[in-house]
């Protein structure tokens, strides 16, 4: 195609796109409700998948070891432990420093350990695994070492947040596809009306000996015009809105949730949804003038 070509049809894009004022507007409006709707739930699926990632990432087992172990021993125990795979980090800790972190958790009640003979606290492994599944494993393994006393890791709560980590991905998953259709079935009908307006101004055209291409690219250049303005204002919608839901949780008191951090995160998903508003405007306006070029 030639430049000047290109220019006309650009031209002819623009000159419809301001003739058309109310059907303009409508269409522009859609696109955005559209895209921002699509948006707000993106965000919230990759805000809650990354939440259930965080929490993978916090599962703990604690491995208790019998008292009158050597040094080598401990040692021992802790290279077998590391051996397992999934694991992420492993942490000894004496009975000294037990008791010291139990007279924090106590805090003001504290003294109520001051009657104890000795310290009854054992010494102990903190493990972290890469996923829930590799808790459960390494507890079922460790529990049968001769030199450990108990395992403990809160099974139930444990299995109960693997399945809600699952459930998060699968459905957040099922739930954007889903979305992504019926915003382009929206979008995709109301460039149709557009067309449908101008459908006998189409067919004058293709009378007079115009060719497809030649009808087909004003309309697929303002589709795209439509699209790129509709994603843009939903893009700078759905940033202002994240900011402002950032700042009140943070001065609510959330502070502590493990939400994605703005930037780079949502200039992402305006990316995305700037792609997602061109390609449904251009395949929406395809759609609709390739029926009323049949005459």
């Amino acid at each position: 195609m030639k430049f000047r070509t290109f220019l006309y049809f650009l031209k002819e894009a623009f000159r419809s796109f301001f003739r058309n004022g109310w059907m303009t507007i409508a269409s522009i409006l859609t696109v955005t409700l559209s895209l921002f709707i699509l948006g707000m739930f993106m965000t919230t699926v990759w805000n809650l998948n990354h939440a259930a990632s965080y929490l993978e990432n916090q599962v703990e087992l604690s491995v208790y070891l019998k008292d009158g172990l050597t040094s080598e021993q401990i040692h021992a125990v802790e290279q077998k432990i590391k051996s397992v795979p999934q694991t992420k980090s492993v942490v000894f800790v004496n009975k000294d420093q037990a008791l010291a972190e139990f007279k924090d958790r106590l805090g003001d009640q504290s003294y109520l350990l001051d009657s104890l003979n000795g310290n009854p606290l054992p010494s102990s492994f903190t493990v972290v695994y890469e996923t829930p599944e590799g808790v459960h494993h390494g507890a079922e393994l460790f529990v049968n070492y001769p030199e450990v006393e108990s395992v403990q890791y809160g099974q139930e709560t444990i299995e109960k947040l693997f399945q809600f980590t699952q459930i998060v991905r699968i459905g957040g998953m099922i739930l954007i596809i889903f979305l992504a259709f019926a915003t382009i079935f929206i979008v995709s009908n109301t460039i149709r009306l557009t067309v449908y307006a101008r459908r006998k101004e189409i067919e004058i055209m293709k009378y007079v000996g115009a060719t497809n291409g030649f009808i087909r690219w004003p309309f697929l250049l303002e589709g795209m015009i439509l699209g790129t303005i509709g994603a843009i204002f939903a893009g700078v919608s759905l940033w202002q809105l994240y900011v402002s839901a950032l700042r009140e949780l943070v001065a609510n008191g959330f502070a502590f949730l493990p939400l994605i951090p703005v930037y780079p995160f949502i200039a992402q998903v305006a990316a995305i949804l700037l792609v997602a508003g061109i390609l449904i405007g251009v395949v929406g306006s395809a759609i609709s003038v390739h029926k009323y070029m049949k005459v």
